[in-house]
Order: C-alpha cells, then sequence, then structure tokens
C-alpha cells in the first residue's frame, strides 16, 4: 500500500501532465503560408459534422464496470490504440485506476457507479479488443518504472517489421519517460522518449531503447518528447511531438515531427528530425507548429491522414479548450500547418469535468474517423475523490467524425 499511496501523489488527478497542459492552451491564428519539402498542393480539410459514438463509449464502461476481475482496467487517460495483424485492437493508457467497481449509489446518495479511494493507480496499462469486445487487461503496469521517482507512459504505437526488410513483425510502442518534480512540474519533468518493442501475437515486452534523451538539455520547458501521434507513409514513419512550453511561462507548446524507416523506431541512429529546412541526425528539431506566443498545441495532439491532406486535432483556444477540440490541416508533415479550423464540443459527464487528450483511431471503424478524447474532474482540489466517487470522470470517450474540404 505504501507503493500505491506514493502513485496517487504523484499522479495527483490522475490526469496527468495532458489536463494540465489543455489548460493552458492557446491557439489564436494559422501560421504563414509557405512551401516545405515534401509539401505539395492538398484540399485544407475541416470537420463538417460529429456524432457520439456511444457504442464505444459504452463498451469501455461495460468493461471498467464489471468487477469479475480485481486486476483489470476500471478508469485512465492517454488513450491510444493499434490495430494488430490478427485483428485485434490493443487500447494504450497512462495513468490508470485498477480494482473493483460498485454500482450505484456511491458513499454520497449519487447514482453513479463508484470505485473505492484506495483503488490502486499504475503508471501505464494495455487492455486487448477482439470482435468490438474489450477482453483482458495485461499484466499492469505493462512497462515498468524506468528509475525510482520516475515513469513511462505510453503514447502512439505501430506493427512494423523487426529490423528494416525483415519479414517478422513487432509492435513498437513510443514512451514518455518523466520523474517527479515540484512546481511547476508537478505532473512529472520529461526526461526522454523510448521505444518498446512487443512480440506477436503475445504481447510479450521484450525490451526498452531510449531513442531521444532530453536530459541535458537544462530548461526542461525546452525539452521534446516524440510520440504523441504518428502516421506511416510511403515507408516512413512520421512521429509527433510536444515540448513542455505550458508548464511554464509560454502560453503554448510546439509541435515537431521527426522520421523513421519501417523498421527503425527503435533504433536510436535511424531517427531524423525536422530542423526547418532538411531531415537530419543528430540535432535539435525546429517547431513546426506554434510560435509559442499566438499558436501551439497542446502536449497530446493527433495527426491523420485524409487523402494527400494532413490533419491535426488539438484543443482549441482559451477557456474553450477545456471542452472544444478543433484541427489544422497541411499537405506535408512539416507544414505549413492552416487553422485553427472551427471546432466542436463533444458531451461531457456531469459536474466539474474538462476534455483533454484528442486521440485519432483509424483503425477501430472502418470507413469512419474515431476520436477519442479524456475527461477528468477539472479543479486539483478534492479530485481524486471526484473521480472515485463517478468513475465515468476518468474513462475515455469517443466521437465519429466527417470531414470536408475548408471553405
Amino acid at each position: 500500500m505504501p507503493d500505491e499511496r506514493r502513485a496517487r501523489q504523484r499522479a495527483g488527478t490522475g490526469a496527468g501532465l495532458l489536463l494540465a497542459l489543455v489548460l493552458a492552451a492557446v491557439l489564436l491564428t494559422a501560421l504563414p503560408d509557405g512551401d516545405r519539402e515534401g509539401g505539395g498542393a492538398c484540399t485544407g480539410r475541416t470537420v463538417a459534422s460529429w456524432s457520439a459514438a456511444d457504442a464505444l463509449t459504452g463498451e469501455f464502461a461495460r468493461y471498467g464496470d464489471d468487477s469479475g476481475r480485481t486486476d483489470d482496467w476500471t478508469g485512465g487517460d492517454g488513450t491510444h490504440s493499434l490495430e494488430l495483424p490478427d485483428g485485434r485492437v490493443l487500447w494504450l493508457f497512462s495513468d490508470t485506476f485498477l480494482g473493483p467497481v460498485h454500482p450505484p449509489p456511491n458513499p454520497s446518495g449519487e447514482s453513479y457507479a463508484w470505485r473505492d479511494s484506495t483503488a490502486p493507480m499504475v503508471r501505464n496499462s494495455a487492455v486487448v479488443m477482439s470482435g468490438g469486445r474489450l477482453r483482458t487487461t495485461l499484466p499492469a503496469p505493462l512497462f515498468p518504472d524506468p528509475a525510482p521517482g520516475q515513469w513511462r507512459w505510453p503514447v502512439a504505437a505501430r506493427v512494423e517489421p523487426r529490423s528494416p526488410g525483415s519479414a517478422e513483425q513487432v509492435v513498437r510502442v513510443l514512451l514518455w519517460t518523466r520523474a517527479a518534480g515540484q512546481s511547476p512540474w508537478i505532473y512529472g519533468v520529461p526526461l526522454a522518449t523510448e521505444v518498446a518493442t512487443l512480440s506477436l501475437p503475445e504481447l510479450r515486452v521484450e525490451s526498452i531503447t531510449k531513442v531521444f534523451d532530453q536530459q541535458s538539455v537544462p530548461d526542461p520547458s525546452r525539452r521534446v518528447l516524440f510520440g504523441t501521434t504518428l502516421v506511416a507513409e510511403d515507408g516512413w514513419t512520421y512521429v509527433f511531438g510536444g515540448d513542455d512550453g505550458q508548464a511554464v511561462s509560454r502560453p503554448a507548446s510546439s509541435a515537431y515531427v521527426a522520421r523513421v524507416p519501417d523498421g527503425g523506431l527503435a533504433d536510436p541512429a535511424a531517427w531524423e528530425y525536422w530542423d526547418g529546412s532538411a531531415w537530419v541526425t543528430g540535432t535539435r528539431p525546429a517547431a513546426v507548429l506554434g510560435d509559442e506566443r499566438r499558436t501551439g498545441v497542446g502536449s497530446a495532439f493527433s495527426v491523420v491522414r485524409d487523402g494527400d491532406t494532413y490533419v491535426l486535432f488539438t484543443m482549441a483556444a482559451g477557456a474553450a479548450g477545456l471542452s472544444t477540440v478543433t484541427s489544422y490541416w497541411a499537405c506535408s508533415p512539416t507544414g505549413p500547418w492552416h487553422g485553427p479550423t472551427r471546432g466542436f464540443s463533444p458531451p461531457l459527464p456531469s459536474g466539474g469535468v474538462a476534455a483533454y487528450n484528442p486521440q485519432a483511431h483509424p483503425d477501430v471503424d472502418d470507413g469512419s474517423l474515431v476520436l477519442s478524447y479524456d475527461v477528468n474532474w477539472l479543479e486539483t482540489t478534492g479530485a481524486a475523490a471526484a473521480v472515485s466517487q463517478n468513475v465515468a470522470r476518468y474513462r475515455p470517450r469517443f466521437v465519429t467524425l466527417r470531414l470536408k474540404p475548408v471553405e
């Protein structure tokens, strides 16, 4: 129990850095136009319409409320997904509550499913879905802490060759490593980007490799972590990342991009970073979106490709960023990124909650673009109790989007 208490103290509300950063999100103007490497003609894209994906949201509620096991997922954030070669879907989460969930009423007499305040919390978890149903939680945490006072948050993942040209496939999961810190780093100091290799079909963690170490960067707000989202295209994996500008005085984080040849995600030497004019190795990347004053992203955003157009989803400006998702578009991963376009506000559970971490799940529903968003209690005071008294306040929700050309 002492370890669990320390974990809950480190986690604060359990939202981690993601909720803290979205509270300060500032996305006000578009970047100037101009050609970038790899960019060509494309059509701007924006959200035409959206609808709540109640069936998928309900499936996570069903699984989380099932107390047949006491070591499975009951709520989490940092939602990412990956379709496996055999058709299963691997769902990855950052801070996660385990243990049983009790039916309503909760101890306050409210009609909410709830968990005990002593329920165990781990830094990461993975749940396997097949046939549209969540089936099992892998042993949690799936990725062990690298050292005392440090932890790993899984982000984007993909299936790729074990090495370039290999016929054997493995799962590669990007990880953010962070360390406990003092204010303003109450949600952790960024340390490095790692890549975990998982076997197929067993999903056994074989190795974890550090690919981008940022500990030598003296200002933690300037450290870049990669893997919030990725796009596979033409033999390359484009991996996007961000800095922690919003944790200090800068009002917005910046977005960055790297590329890695297929089969090379776990090889630090294979990574190339966009420096503003070319792909290079062994250098600090240049921002592709964000000027630290008027434009930027939350630390957790998502990029998808729609035809020849790349679409980036993030939270909106100012107070709207607590509930509204907006987007940018570009003809190349390196930009220029245009927008933000008109946003939309998906449904939230009742009470003082906020939305954050919009993530696309292109493989979950054939023919539709599914977007998840995490929710959490808005106020830091009493947050742990609030998400325990109503478990719906700390679970992903889903919407289905339809895109259209920018008018």
